[in-house]
This record gives structure tokens, sequence and C-alpha cells, in this order.
């Protein structure tokens, strides 16, 4: 079994305010972070394969592949890698934890903070139709041309901070909030098609999902007004929707989160590993 993550088995490039890292092992490389939160690149050689916790991983016509890892991600996890004329290979691979802000949110509806019992019903019908969405897992490439931020405006929440709504403690956050006035553009951050397009989901508002290939998906949040339809194919920096302040929320900004499959992952580190060549 190897393991990779340690710095004594990583080239380390300084970039502004991060640590970007790009490990080398033998048949498989990988770019990104090795940290909660964040998006792995890996690199195979022509005929292996890939998996990860039992299941194959897509790869890219380069052999490249995607793994995202979650906001709790543990300090280790493995993959394995199978080639066709040796025994299949395990790795581990050593994850950095990380420091979570606590963020303390006044003034939100209450019917959002607790649910009365004739919405719940809703609220479960919403959550399904997210994950039925989410679980596509399509052979588009798209991600590899990289990503661009889908709004301007000042950060006012972050990926992964605690939160607390009218003093009670509720789910993490999982996206970048970015304040802007309702009817502000947002545009897609990447290439992909739409396959989900929501304009009144209980917590979230309307709610877009974009998929960009191999697991990797885009979602925004509280929009006042969506401006594509799904099965549409979208390309960066194409205007897909306005920012709002539907759903659960106190003022107008668009909540743009980030999925690996059912791993929720930080759009920051997104960012950094797969910035648009077209920039």
């Amino acid at each position: 079994m190897k393991s990779i993550g340690n710095l004594s088995k990583r080239i380390i490039l300084i970039l502004p305010f991060a640590l970007f890292f790009a490990a080398e092992l033998h048949a498989i490389s990988f770019e990104g972070e090795f940290i909660q939160g964040g998006l792995l690149i890996g690199q195979v050689q022509e005929g292996q394969t890939v998996s990860y916790q039992g299941k194959s991983i897509k790869l890219t016509t380069n052999n490249q592949f995607l793994l995202g890892l979650g906001r709790n991600a543990p300090a280790a996890t493995n993959i394995t890698i199978n080639s066709q004329d040796q025994d299949p290979e395990t790795i581990t691979l050593e994850i950095s934890p990380r420091q979570y802000n606590i963020q303390k949110i006044e003034g939100v509806p209450a019917k959002t903070v607790t649910p009365p019992a004739s919405d719940l019903q809703r609220i479960k019908q919403d959550a399904s139709m997210v994950r039925e969405a989410r679980k596509l897992v399509s052979n588009k490439q798209d991600f590899l041309k990289g990503f661009v931020k889908p709004a301007n405006g000042p950060i006012t929440g972050v990926y992964g901070s605690q939160r607390f709504y009218n003093g009670v403690p509720k789910s993490p956050h999982y996206g970048i909030d970015y304040a802007a006035p309702t009817g502000t553009p947002v545009i897609a951050p990447a290439d992909g098609v739409v396959t989900f397009a929501h304009n009144d989901l209980f917590y979230s508002g309307g709610t877009l999902i974009i998929d960009h290939g191999h697991g990797l998906s885009s979602t925004f949040l509280h929009l006042s007004e969506i401006l594509v339809k799904p099965d549409q194919q979208v390309t960066l920096g194409m205007e897909i929707a306005k920012i709002g302040a539907t759903g659960r929320a106190t003022g107008p900004h668009l909540d743009w989160r980030m999925n690996w499959l059912d791993q929720r992952i930080d759009p920051d580190l997104v960012l950094k590993v797969l910035p648009s060549q077209s920039k």
C-alpha cells in the first residue's frame, strides 16, 4: 500500500493565500489540495482504471479522473489502481483537516428555521428532486475547460461554516455567498448542461443545477429568475439566472455550491485547481 499526502511526497507550488499540490507516485499523479472540501484531479497510465469506495471512477480520454473530498473527509482515504497485467494497488491519500467558521444569521423567516409540520412533506420532496438531479454521472468533459466565479459581489458566506439561524444551530453552509442586488446576472462558471431548474424550493427558492461531467455539478440558490431550461447546453460566461432572495434568505445573494457525486466540495478550491483557460 502506497501513501500520498505528506510533504515529502509533494511538489509544492506557492500560490497567493493557498498551497497548491501536485503529487506523483509511480503510475499515478494528482493536482489539487489534499484537504477537506478539495477537488483532486488524478492521472493514470493508459490501460489502468481507478476505483474508490468499491466503485469505478470515470476516466477522461486523457486518463484523468476527479475525486472530491467532503467537508468532513477522514484523515486518510484509499483509492485502488487496476492494471491489466498487475495486481490491484491500493493508495492511501492523507487529507488535511480544516477549521471552519461559525456564522450567526439573524432575521431569517421563522418558518424556514423551524418549519411547520405542513411543510415537511414539501421539504422532503424538494430534497429528493435535487438528489436525483445530482445522481447524473455523464461522460461530458466540460470541467476540463475550467471555471470562473458565477457572480460579482462581496463574499458574505464561505464553505463549511457552521450556521446559526435566529440562534438555532443548523447544517453547515456548503457554498460561497455573493451579495448583490436582486436582478444581478448570474453566469455559467463553466460549460455544462442544465439538469434541474425550479423557481420555488422551500429552503433554496429559485434553484438551478448544471452538470459539468463525471459527477461534477454546480448548484445556484435563491435565484429571482432562471433563464435556462433542463437539458439546455450552457457555455462559460453565459447569463443563466438572476440573483434574488428567495427561500431561506435575509437579503439578495447567490449561494453557489458544487458537488462531486454525493460529496459537497468547496467551489473556491475548484476555481484554484481548474481555472478557466479562456480568462
